[in-house]
């Protein structure tokens, strides 16, 4: 009896756990589907395609395809975060060499990818359009820029604000590059820019 029970309890618990996973397929096939295709070809079908499920499913999950596509941009944002996060455990302790772990880690995997620069361009072609999508790049931009100038007043720095901005936007076109053509310039010297742009924002070493 006991094993009956116990075997209802681990189909129970697969129950509650396959709608997760199922909305999760739907959410990485959105995106695979957004690098592969681009926004004109990402459609319902196309998306549960890639998932391997009926088109009706999605509705189960999700309002709609711009629901679908917004909660993929999230998902990718957090993917990020959670890379330049495991950049700045891994840096030493000192507040420079952490903060320009945090600017480099877009240039190394999972970040530096040219799949995610597909998909990304994906989602900023849809940040003017649809208000649930500028939200969630406001917001991501917003946090990273946070984080950033904390890391920047931790190693000395003023103007943290503006220097926030402005290695944030040398951050994006260095990536934007190494994805576009790896052939210009390579992650190495992307991370030795990147470190002497930083230099102008920090006060000099004694």
């Amino acid at each position: 009896m006991r094993a009956v029970t116990e075997g209802a309890q681990r189909r129970a618990a697969f129950s509650r756990a396959a709608p997760d996973v199922r909305r999760q397929a739907l959410i990485t096939a959105a995106e695979t589907v957004l690098a592969r295709e681009g926004v004109g070809g990402t459609s319902v079908r196309a998306i549960c395609a890639e998932a391997g499920v009926s088109p009706g499913l999605l509705g189960h999950y999700f309002e709609g395809v711009d629901e679908l596509i917004a909660c993929a941009y999230e998902a990718v944002g957090q993917r990020i975060d959670a890379a330049l996060e495991a950049a700045l455990a891994a840096a030493p302790p000192t507040p420079r060499a952490r903060l320009l772990a945090y600017l480099t880690a877009s240039f190394a995997p999972p970040v530096l990818d040219p799949n995610l620069l597909a998909a990304w361009i994906g989602f900023w072609s849809l940040v003017k359009t649809k208000p649930r999508m500028a939200a969630i790049h406001a917001a991501s931009y917003a946090d990273f820029r946070a984080r950033l100038e904390h890391l920047l007043a931790d190693a000395g720095a003023r103007d943290t604000r503006q220097a926030a901005i402005a290695l944030t936007a040398t951050v994006d076109g260095l990536w934007l590059e190494l994805c576009l053509d790896p052939a210009t310039f390579g992650p190495d010297e992307a991370a030795r820019i990147i470190a002497r742009a930083l230099e102008a924002w920090l006060p000099k070493e004694a």
